[in-house]
């Protein structure tokens, strides 16, 4: 499965020299999720040896995922990889290699077993968070590019044209638009069938630069939890664990979820948002820049990014910034600001129906 296109070992240089900045010595802990995705495992891979580091390749699968929940009992599909926490353990960078798949596959499985195995992969992810300098990128193949509803070369360039570009330039206006948010201490999201208000007090705006996600192109905080009041509704939606949650509404009040509602799979939105205390909050506040990504494919790691977007994830939050929530998941979801809606920090407009505001 060998690839002739350069660009898979340029990626592979981006992600080791640039988004994990690995020093000699290191250990790289490289998470291969479908086949397909070999040929940017194996540019990761020389990339790291390359720079002196010491890599390992896992080999990972939603389809293996899914023979622990349609074939085991609770105690398998609940279970906690330790083999996969201790490597987080091991590693001093985690990169995971994210390739596409059948978001059906998971069809037959109720939502009560879906949601304890989502919870259990949420322990291993708090690893990578804890122990790992880490990125993530969702890798173009097959299933992806139907997913998104895109010729597989179109999206591979979209892929390509999205990670490869000139950051240090399109970082001048990314900071711009950060440096003007951390001079601001709350925020209002109005939309169709939303408003949102939040203050981020004593928390600052992360610096965009490419490290956790590639493509990336996003800046975010931590809300300030009990300032979190009132309601937001996603155009796309929200996916996490391959199922889709269509029409996706959610309110708060003084930081409490008073109300959660989906057209499609809500029995397991409401089971997701028990997953523990925290997981029903807002773990993060974001804007995204790249402009050259325009198209959604409902997956969340190109997604969130798109220029002309906001997003809030459900759970854990970066402490980084200053967040405290804490809890096994962190659901990002998406909502679309380029046709209708504005978000405004401080009463000045940062961004209104997809254009963002760097002066």
């Amino acid at each position: 499965m060998l690839s002739t296109d350069k660009r898979w070992k340029l990626m592979g240089e981006t992600i080791v020299n640039y988004c994990l900045d690995m020093k000699p010595g290191e250990k790289l802990l490289i998470a291969q999720y479908e086949p397909e995705t070999w040929p940017l495992a194996l540019g990761t891979y020389e990339a790291a040896i390359k720079v002196g580091g010491y890599p390992q390749i896992q080999l990972k699968s939603e389809y293996l995922r899914r023979a622990e929940m349609k074939y085991g009992k609770e105690e398998q599909y609940s279970w906690v990889p330790e083999m996969e926490v201790e490597g987080m353990k091991w590693a001093d960078c985690y990169a995971a290699l994210r390739g596409g798949y059948n978001l059906d596959i998971y069809h037959d499985i109720p939502a009560e077993v879906l949601s304890k195995n989502q919870a259990a992969q949420g322990v291993a992810s708090s690893a990578r968070w804890k122990y790992t300098r880490w990125t993530l990128s969702r890798v173009p193949n097959e299933a992806f590019a139907q997913q998104a509803g895109l010729d597989l070369e179109i999206i591979t360039d979209i892929y390509f044209n999205a990670s490869l570009l000139n950051y240090e330039e399109e970082l001048i206006k990314w900071r711009k638009v950060q440096k003007k948010l951390n001079g601001t201490s709350e925020a209002r999201v109005i939309g169709k069938n939303t408003d949102l208000r939040l203050s981020y007090t004593g928390r600052s705006w992360a610096d965009p630069k490419l490290d956790i996600n590639i493509p990336g192109g996003e800046t975010f905080t931590a809300p300030v939890l009990e300032t979190i009041n009132g309601h937001i509704w996603f155009e796309n939606p929200g996916v996490l664990g391959g199922k889709l949650m269509h029409d996706l509404y959610l309110e708060w009040k003084n930081g409490e979820l008073v109300k959660a509602s989906a057209s499609t799979n809500q029995d397991y939105l409401h089971k997701i948002l028990k997953t523990d205390e925290g997981a029903s909050k807002i773990g993060e506040f974001a804007i995204g820049l790249n402009t050259k990504l325009t198209h959604f494919t409902n997956d969340i790691l190109w997604d969130e990014n798109i220029a002309g977007t906001m997003h809030v994830a459900l759970g854990r939050a970066y402490e980084k910034v200053g967040g405290t929530n804490q809890s096994a998941i962190h659901w990002d979801i998406v909502k679309d600001l380029r046709e209708e809606g504005e978000f405004i920090a401080d009463g000045k407009t940062i961004l209104k129906e997809g254009k963002i505001n760097y002066d």
